[in-house]
């Protein structure tokens, strides 16, 4: 495997202060990773896609995590797939206005 791909697909009970990256459509996010990757042989062959239970920055989800670089993506919707596949699994370049940036924390370059 040349990358693995995390969604969180985490559900909590709609009045839960922190909310939920589910609620926020990561089901969905998850699918159309999954059949990107699916309908291109070389993703196929060497990219895998998990859902995960709670990534952290659920008020900011969609959450999901790109390793082994270690690239955090929020706020992710289905029409952001297309370039995520593009930019960062085909040619290695993260997206930056998708990217978790917090100084001194996960997914910071700070």
């Amino acid at each position: 495997m040349k990358r693995h791909v995390f969604v969180c697909i985490n559900q909590r009970p709609p009045t839960h202060p922190m909310g939920c990256c589910q609620s926020k459509g990561s089901i969905e996010v998850a699918q159309a990773i999954t059949e990107a990757i699916g309908s291109n042989d070389e993703l196929a062959a060497d990219t895998a896609m998990a859902g995960a239970t709670c990534l952290g920055p659920c008020t900011m989800g969609p959450t999901l995590v790109v390793y082994p670089e270690g690239v955090w993506y929020t706020g992710v919707k289905v029409e952001d797939v297309p370039e995520l596949i593009e930019e960062h699994l085909k040619n290695g370049r993260p997206v930056e206005r998708l990217r978790l940036r917090l100084p001194g924390n996960v997914g910071s370059d700070d």
